[in-house]
């Protein structure tokens, strides 16, 4: 497999991996109810399966997208670092304006 796609697989179980983690921590700990809301239901499991996967889509897509904005060049040593602006770039370029007058 390649590199990247294999890259982005690993994130994306890491996310969900984080997602099963706060969904069992919640069930364990009871927070809000969740615990008891879902054994007193039919549909108890379902929905502790729709919440944890969810939440595994949401972490996923954000674990990939900042694995993939941390990535660095390997040909650019800084790459990553904020780059400051040199002074002579930084000066206000002033804007020239036409003026259009309407004739009614």
């Amino acid at each position: 497999m390649q590199t990247l796609p294999r890259f982005l697989i690993r994130h994306a179980l890491i996310g969900f991996a984080l997602a099963i983690l706060l969904v069992g921590l919640a069930l364990i700990f009871d927070l809000l109810g969740l615990r008891g809301l879902a054994a007193a239901s039919r549909s108890g499991p379902v929905a502790i399966g729709v919440l944890a996967f969810s939440l595994g889509l949401t972490f996923a897509s954000v674990q990939m997208g900042m694995a993939v904005m941390l990535l660095g060049r390997a040909d650019d040593p800084d790459s990553g670092k904020a780059r400051p602006i040199p002074t002579e770039q930084a000066r206000p370029i002033p804007a020239t304006l036409r003026n259009r007058r309407r004739t009614r």
